[in-house]
């Protein structure tokens, strides 16, 4: 099984971008993108999403 994490729409494009072009085997989503939660959504709800769908969360301040 792959690494999986959702990066929080804060963190700059650029982090998940070049996650994805060196080590294409770790699934990288982000908040917003298709079947995450939308934009805006509060901290706990994405880590209970998280956590139902087998996802480190990463958020970069």
């Amino acid at each position: 099984m792959s690494l999986q994490y959702l990066i929080d729409e804060n963190v700059n494009p650029l982090y998940p971008k070049q996650i994805r072009r060196k080590e294409p085997s770790i699934i990288i989503k982000v908040v917003g993108e298709p079947e995450t939660p939308a934009k805006s959504t509060l901290d706990p709800e994405i880590l209970y999403w998280c956590e139902e769908n087998n996802l480190g969360a990463i958020s970069l301040l």
